[in-house]
């Protein structure tokens, strides 16, 4: 019985409880909270549903809680039900219905986890969209590795998800870097404005090799030929450090697409149609204000060009022509004031706000010996993602990056990341996987296999806390989902690691010496089998390799 269906099945009893006693059912909540305890001397499970709804019914709650006690006690399944502090009820489930939970998981396999409670929702899910012109940094890394996660984490619970990179290849940050590299290549000062470091000179050697006499053209077409191939070089390398990142696109969308379609004009036109576009002091803006921006927004600026929201709209708009139920972006720490302004633009548009989300990342800081890390000589300026993973490998980096809520700064700390011992988070989990892949194999070559008719067996305190750990896998990922929080998964598979760890040392798995091999043996096998397809779960689901061997 995993949690979800004990919540279930304790909803059922309490509506049945309190239509016995007269009591008001429309006040019970559509999901019945179910908690592990602190203090495994506590029980199972425990339920605050009495405390609830006992003011909700006009009882008093712990009385209610005496009631409801005594019939999930009686229950299929439950072992036994008390009364604790004001009105908690804890629960002990019986052994059977507990270690079913191992069937189950060996059941699903790689499915275990997945659901359906997204089932219908097309959801369009942007991420890092750093501008071309240079390399991706760490702040980009982090939402390369969250949103590819997040995504991994939505489509596991029925989403139709895809994943979009908008291509920043208009406005004043690409002429400056056009100026970058038509400046290295003259060998000439970087522009004041410009930008620096090794990958300059390579893009702008390489513009050269694949433009033969682009040093001699005249200043206007010199400068769009290292515009046009600098961008094309530059997105090329990012898509390939992605990509070895283990982060992939299904869409590479041009900010240029929106002026060069007439979507940006089409956008223009329908908000002056619909009185949420007004003119001012030359200008065109955006009633945002009536949709809770602290002031209004300019979309056609008084020399006639659109500012940078005018595309945000169109991009938005062209996100929903496509057939997006949800727009999720996910934005750097410096773009807080686009959450009610991309809501605005929506709902400017005739939309409810709900279509936007947007996940605001806070920033990374690399540490080693201590202190921090602050130059890549790369990039001249900053630290990137193929710095982060030349120092601490894919894996290393990807699980550093996730397993923090992205509200917070996080420091990685390289030499810990380097470090193979329990300290290191992705290790610790890594190894725990590898560990019972080994015992996987030490079990065959005894022609040990697993047995799931033996589950009964298993009644230590150890093998419980390790299957009830494995329960709530899919109640994490749910949670996950339904709050667009992916290190959730992390911190669940480290409390595996450590549940399983604990479990191997009280609880021998195979026979040692000339012992038989016994149903024990065998059940504990099944144990384990089922706890190595969980970690593999999860650690797919996070985009982290489940080594065999370590």
């Amino acid at each position: 019985m995993t949690p979800a269906d004990l919540a279930a099945l304790l909803r059922g009893v309490t509506q049945t409880v309190l239509t016995e006693h007269g009591l008001d059912v429309s006040a019970l909540p559509d999901v019945v909270t179910v908690e592990r305890p602190r203090n495994l001397d506590h029980g199972d499970y425990a339920t605050n549903i009495a405390l609830q709804l006992g003011k909700k019914v006009g009882v008093n709650p712990r009385e209610l809680a005496g009631w409801l006690a005594t019939a999930f006690g009686n229950a299929d399944g439950i072992e036994s039900a008390e009364v604790a502090g004001p009105g908690f009820v804890n629960l002990r489930l019986a052994a059977a219905t507990q270690n079913a939970v191992v069937a189950t998981v060996l059941s699903a396999g790689a499915e275990y986890g997945r659901g359906d409670d997204l089932d219908g929702r097309k959801i369009n899910l942007e991420f890092v969209s750093a501008n071309p012109t240079g390399p991706i940094h760490l702040g980009g890394t982090r939402w390369a590795a969250v949103g590819d996660a997040l995504g991994r984490v939505l489509a596991a619970r029925g989403a139709s998800v895809t994943r979009e990179y908008y291509f920043n290849d208009h406005g004043a940050q690409i002429d400056r870097f056009a100026r970058s590299l038509d400046a290295a290549a003259r060998n000439q000062p970087t522009p004041e404005d410009g930008y620096a470091g090794e990958y300059i000179n390579d893009i702008a050697a390489s513009v050269i090799a694949k433009v033969p006499g682009i040093i001699d053209q005249p200043d206007a077409e010199r400068l769009e030929a290292f515009r046009s191939n600098g961008v094309e070089l530059m997105f090329s390398h990012i898509k390939e450090s992605l990509h070895e990142f283990g982060t992939d696109f299904d869409v590479f969308t041009h900010e240029n697409k929106m002026f060069e379609s007439g979507l940006v004009e089409e956008c223009i036109a329908e908000l002056k149609a619909n009185g949420n576009l007004y003119e001012a002091d030359g200008a065109w803006w955006l009633r945002s204000t009536d949709y809770g921006d602290d002031k209004d927004r300019v979309v056609i600026k008084s020399d006639g060009e659109a500012a940078y929201i005018a595309g945000d709209i169109a991009y938005y708009k062209d996100k929903r022509n496509r057939g997006f139920d949800l727009c999720i972006y996910m934005l750097g720490a410096d773009h807080h004031g686009y959450v009610v302004r991309l809501k605005a633009a929506a709902q400017a548009l005739g939309d409810d706000a709900s279509t936007v989300e947007v996940l605001i990342g806070q920033m990374v800081n690399l540490v080693r010996d201590g202190k921090p890390v602050r130059m890549s000589k790369r990039a001249g300026t900053v630290i990137t993602l193929d710095d982060l993973v030349d120092a601490v490998g894919v894996d290393g980096a990807r699980y550093s990056l996730i397993r923090s809520s992205v509200d917070v700064n996080i420091d990685v700390d390289l030499d810990l990341l380097a470090k193979q011992s329990n300290e290191n988070p992705v290790y610790y989990v890594q190894y725990a996987h590898a560990r019972l892949s080994a015992l996987s194999r030490s079990a065959a070559e005894l022609g040990l296999v697993p047995d799931i008719e033996q589950v009964a067996l298993l009644t230590e305190p150890a093998e419980g806390e390790l299957i009830r750990t494995l329960g709530d896998f899919d109640e994490v990922v749910a949670t996950a989902a339904q709050l667009r929080e992916p290190h959730r998964i992390c911190r669940y598979l480290e409390s595996l690691a450590g549940s399983y760890h604990r479990f191997y040392t009280q609880c021998r798995v195979l026979p040692q010496g000339d012992e038989p091999a016994g149903d024990l043996h065998r059940a504990r096998l099944a144990l384990c089998a089922a706890t190595r397809v969980v970690l593999a779960n999860g650690l797919a689901l996070v985009g982290v390799s489940a080594p065999e061997r370590m």
